[in-house]
């Protein structure tokens, strides 16, 4: 093989993987047509557009400069790529007390509004799409879902059941300040009686994104890539 066809083979297969995964999904993405949710019973229509806002895009902030991506995905893949739906509950909670089976895979108005989607680069962890549901159904068990978001960002490892977890400690995320008065309700039950462990704004922040995660607000029939035992169902 000559210098000439070796440069031209490397160049058309670096191309073509950049053109796949760069180029196409910029120029797919960057202006989708708005989609209208049409509810028949009430008669209206909306346009589906995830709301984030507020503290929940300060969040969005700290989640990408703590690297968290990193470990973390947030894409429910469609079964093409590798079927997700069978991961517990990262799709959404299959027996919600309010909707049923709110499962799902992710599409792309779901990042509509994030100033940078946090798709993600391995999953060293587990997805996150839908841990905002997660923590409120499963993990909190009826508790405070934000006071058990905070226990696990301090202490990943505090948990028996969770003693294996890979996720490192956000310590640096919380302040520690001598108790004055009454303690704080944002307080961990964690280190010495006279001193009190308070999420900082970040923290306050990164948990409030967190909890944001949610994939089960109502989307077009287009767009509801739910189990198919749902469509056998109906």
């Amino acid at each position: 093989m000559s210098l000439k066809n070796f440069i031209l083979g490397l160049a058309a297969t670096f191309g073509t993987a950049w053109l796949a995964v760069v180029i196409v999904p910029f120029f797919t993405m960057r202006a989708m047509d708005p989609i209208v949710v049409v509810d028949e019973v009430a008669g209206t229509e909306e346009v589906f557009i995830p709301k984030r806002t507020g503290r929940v895009t300060d969040g969005s902030a700290v989640y990408a400069a703590n690297g968290c991506y990193l470990c973390h995905t947030q894409v429910v893949r469609p079964t093409y790529a590798g079927n997700d739906m069978f991961r517990p509950d990262w799709g959404g909670i299959p027996d919600d007390e309010e909707r049923g089976d709110t499962r799902r895979e992710t599409n792309p108005f779901d990042f509509i509004g994030e100033h940078f989607a946090h798709v993600g680069v391995l999953r060293f962890g587990p997805d996150l799409s839908n841990v905002g549901n997660r923590v409120i159904h499963n993990y909190a068990r009826g508790g405070d879902p934000e006071m058990w978001l905070y226990e696990f960002l301090y202490n990943p490892r505090a948990l028996p059941e969770r003693r294996k977890s890979r996720c490192p400690s956000h310590r640096f995320l919380f302040d520690q300040k001598p108790l004055r008065g009454q303690r704080s309700r944002l307080a961990l039950n964690v280190g010495d009686e006279n001193l009190e462990i308070i999420p900082s704004r970040e923290a306050r922040a990164l948990v409030s994104y967190l909890l944001s995660l949610r994939k089960d607000q109502p989307v077009p029939d287009d767009l509801d890539f739910a189990p198919v035992a749902r469509s056998d169902d109906g």
